[in-house]
């Protein structure tokens, strides 16, 4: 379906209307446990498990396939779990990126039938680590090391795909992940279905445009969207908030699965062990509670589409 002919009809009418065929629920996978301790195969099946009860869901995506052995961990699970995984290379240093290719090659073989894709980077144009043609040459570099039929690609923030940033690697990439949270836009719990989904169009529609055509362009997810559960973890007019949470999901997460297209909720558990990071705004931001599950995987709210 062409986002572009539905998402202006979508940010008009009630949420629940749904396409044809409904999108792809995943969800972003931690390597770590509450306490800090790298996550084992063992638990990343207890994580599989929970995810496909509480959703059906049988995909996830990783950011560095070394981090915590990562690859090496996630992958016999989803074996076991007939789960699918996307693996991540963090490219923004030279160490990190050879580190997670080296951990992708040495699973490729044996686990290809689990992988879903690779991205190469994540929100790097975003941060500024790289222009759009440097990227290119680091996806052209991982596609030329890994077996066939593995799709590789990215992800980013949507602005950067809507401002044409990410311009040189559309052709290149097999899929991008495409992140927007209202919630750091400041929205409120009213307006933030709204600007997600706009988020989306945007770009979308420009994807589509680069690459001549909405049959041409290449698969696309989003990549991240979520919304803490801690009251007080506040961003603007957009509130944190087990409650608000909950609409989001409803009103956001799910309305853009109903409408088609697939899309990663960030995040399937807490991380109560991450240090607090800083905001465009310049204030501490705190990034543990954004997980549908508690660290220890009870959920926190109804989780139905």
């Amino acid at each position: 379906m062409r986002f572009s002919a539905v998402a202006a009809t979508a940010l008009a009418v009630a949420p629940a209307m749904v396409s044809a065929a409904r999108g792809t629920m995943g969800f972003a996978l931690g390597t770590k446990e509450s306490d800090g301790k790298c996550k084992t195969q063992q638990d990343y099946e207890l994580d599989f498990d929970t995810l496909e009860k509480a959703t059906g869901t049988k995909v996830v995506r990783g950011y560095a396939a070394h981090d915590c052995n990562f690859a090496k961990n996630a992958l016999p699970a989803a074996k076991n779990k007939g789960f699918k995984v996307v693996l991540g290379i963090w490219p923004d240093v030279e160490e990190s990126f050879n580190d997670d290719l080296n951990a992708i090659k040495s699973v490729a073989s044996t686990y290809k039938d689990q992988i879903y894709a690779v991205t190469v980077g994540s929100e790097t144009l975003y941060r500024g680590n790289f222009t759009g043609a440097e990227l290119k040459d680091k996806i052209n570099t991982v596609k030329s090391q890994l077996p066939k039929g593995i799709k590789v690609g990215t992800a980013d923030s949507w602005n950067k795909f809507a401002d044409g940033t990410a311009d040189p690697i559309i052709g290149t990439a097999d899929i991008i992940m495409v992140n927007a949270f209202a919630f750091w836009q400041g929205a409120s719990k009213e307006n933030a279905t709204h600007v997600y989904l706009d988020d989306m169009y945007q770009a979308i529609t420009h994807i589509e445009k680069i690459a001549g055509g909405w049959d041409k362009k290449p698969e696309i997810w989003n990549g991240e969207t979520g919304w803490p559960t801690a009251v007080g973890t506040d961003y603007d007019k957009a509130k944190g908030g087990l409650e608000n949470a909950a609409y989001f999901w409803k009103h956001g997460f799910c309305s853009l699965l109903d409408w088609g297209y697939n899309a990663f909720y960030f995040e399937a558990f807490d991380e109560p062990w991450k240090p607090a990071s800083i905001g465009d705004n310049g204030k501490a931001a705190d990034e543990t509670t954004w997980g549908a599950f508690t660290a220890d995987r009870k959920r926190k709210f109804p989780l139905e589409c």
